[in-house]
């Protein structure tokens, strides 16, 4: 039996990187899994791929629209909703000086008002409890010169996080929130996590000298999805190979 048998899961940006990772899982861990994305090819080369119990839907996580469509979606299609992981983000490199401020107003839309949106129509489609996982990152906890506004949303989404799990306690509705560091993705190049690092990359100086995989992240989302972490809300879950444990990085 499934680690997430009988669950039913919405995961946002689910069409490529860490996104198609964490839908992959679910669907191997017994889950039911309906996914969005901006990206339609994608999505939904990757729902045949993966059969009948996963569906694509097109979805803007900006949109509020949007939202109400695909959390309905998976309330008539499969029944309800147990599982909500909100993934979708971008990453721009700008700093503060070069970037205007509508690039800055829509990396906030993207990477935090969708969060919210999210938070606010799963929970009440999540009738018997739930989990929710908010994908932050390692520069929610700390800074990165050329990354302001992707810094400024991921911090935020800790507030969010430990507001909603305040909130949502009442409803049975656990809230986590996860923090990758860098991992292979389209985002930060495809970089392999058993490419040589160069022992002059500043990867070279992390306790774990590589970059992390789609899958290793995917395995913590299961855990903090699945009932194994019934005991969590409210925390917030580093995996970055020590990139910030302290000093010697």
């Amino acid at each position: 039996m499934g680690r997430l048998e009988n669950k039913i899961a919405l995961i946002t940006g689910g069409a490529r990187g860490m996104g198609a990772s964490h839908v992959r899982r679910f669907v191997e861990e017994g889950a039911k899994v309906i996914f969005g994305d901006v990206l339609e090819e994608e999505g939904r080369v990757l729902q045949k791929e993966l059969g009948g119990d996963c569906t694509f839907v097109p979805h803007d996580v900006t949109s509020e629209a949007g939202w109400s469509t695909i959390v309905d979606r998976a309330t008539t299609e499969f029944g309800g909703l147990d599982i909500l992981v909100n993934n979708a983000g971008i990453l721009r490199f700008d700093t503060i000086n070069d970037m205007d401020v509508a690039s800055f107003k829509n990396l906030l839309d993207v990477n935090v008002v969708s969060q919210w949106i999210g938070l606010k129509y799963a929970s009440r489609a999540m009738k018997q409890g739930g989990s929710i996982v908010n994908i932050s990152s390692v520069n929610g906890l700390v800074g990165g010169a050329g990354v302001s506004a992707y810094s400024a949303s991921k911090f935020a989404i800790r507030g969010i996080t430990r507001s909603a799990a305040l909130e949502l306690a009442a409803a049975k509705i656990r809230v986590n929130s996860v923090h990758p560091g860098a991992v292979s993705t389209p985002m930060i190049g495809n970089n392999s996590v058993d490419d040589p690092i160069d022992e002059n990359h500043i990867m070279s100086k992390l306790p774990i000298p590589r970059y992390g995989s789609t899958a290793e992240v995917s395995n913590l989302v299961l855990f903090l999805a699945s009932d194994e972490s019934s005991y969590c809300t409210g925390g917030e879950y580093v995996i970055d190979g020590g990139m910030t444990a302290g000093a010697g990085f």
